[in-house]
């Protein structure tokens, strides 16, 4: 079977409006896949940085992956969740980006939206620290089958660094150039 080795880190978010973050995090990927290694889900720390509007994170990712098809290529899928001083979180942030296709050093910058607020009531309650809107679902994120009927706001983005190794592609027909 042909592998693949992600090693790196969910190093930080930036651009959110909310000081204190954390993220919830788990690997999707096809019928194919099979974990060989490692953890496909977890959730980082909570992180402030007031003065950069930045969370740094700094949450080693080693997933060790085989396959016998490039069908269902995994996708990272991400939630990012603010926490106020009463420890009640809410999220504020969801998003998915495809582990690239290339062997080698990469940096992915993962852009996060959120759900809209509908009401001025959950405006306000999300200005002011209630919480925002969720999803019940979280398979809306990443599959996009029903995400057209949500109304959403661009949040903040994810900083991913990621390290590559491939092994036994060229036994399949698989090249990368």
């Amino acid at each position: 079977m042909a592998e693949v080795h992600v090693i790196g880190q969910i190093l930080k978010a930036v651009d959110f409006a909310e000081p204190h973050l954390y993220c919830k995090w788990s690997l999707q990927s096809g019928s194919a896949w099979k974990l060989v290694q490692g953890e496909v889900a977890g959730q980082t720390l909570v992180s402030s940085n007031r003065l950069e509007q930045a969370s740094d994170f700094a949450h080693p990712l080693d997933i060790h992956l085989a396959t016998a098809s490039i069908q269902g290529w995994p996708k990272l899928h991400v939630e990012v969740y603010a926490v106020n001083v009463l420890h009640k979180s809410w999220p504020v942030g969801y998003g998915f980006v495809h582990i690239p296709s290339r062997p080698g050093a990469h940096r992915l910058e993962l852009l996060t939206w959120k759900v809209a607020p509908l009401t001025w009531w959950d405006s306000v309650r999300e200005k002011f620290g209630g919480g925002g809107v969720g999803l019940s679902k979280a398979d809306l994120i990443y599959t996009g089958v029903e995400r057209y009927k949500l109304q959403t706001r661009s949040s903040g983005k994810i900083i991913i660094d990621l390290n590559l190794v491939f092994r036994n592609f060229a036994k399949f027909g698989v090249e990368f150039k």
